[in-house]
């Protein structure tokens, strides 16, 4: 079982695709079209690649959820990247800065950004193919230490 794909709903669909394809240049627009989400139309769209995709709809309206405080809803989701510097780069080529840089940890790197919808996205890269490593943190490294 995998995550196929992750609903987005956004205001701007251009602008959010100029942000995932920089992070993800081997991906394309797989399908796209017009529809109506209860009531409202919007146009939608599928980018990604043979496995997984984001679906980006755009019938937004307002802000997404303040990501300092403590509403419920969506925090951030996460990409695994073999280099890290590379989505960095690319991003940052793109007029995109980092967030939140990820806590120094012995086994992985982690960089947070924010879509142009205010999603959190964070990418990842492990330094170890050991999951009990991967998965470890710096306070439980200490714990074990």
């Amino acid at each position: 079982m995998h995550l196929e794909h992750v609903n987005l709903v956004v205001t701007d669909i251009d602008a959010m695709l100029k942000f995932y394809r920089a992070a993800f240049p081997h991906w394309r627009i797989r399908d796209q079209g017009r529809g109506e989400w209860y009531g409202k139309p919007c146009n939608w769209l599928h980018f990604g690649d043979d496995y997984h995709y984001l679906v980006l709809s755009d019938h937004g309206e307002g802000s997404n959820r303040d990501l300092t405080g403590h509403s419920v809803g969506l925090a951030h989701f996460a990409y695994v990247t073999s280099n890290l510097a590379a989505v960095i780069k690319r991003l940052e080529q793109a007029g995109f800065s980092i967030d939140s840089p990820g806590a120094e940890e012995p086994f992985r790197k982690n960089a947070y950004f924010l879509d142009p919808a205010g999603f959190e996205v964070e990418f990842v890269e492990y330094l170890s193919d050991i999951p009990a490593e991967r998965n470890l943190n710096r306070a439980k490294l200490e714990e074990v230490l």
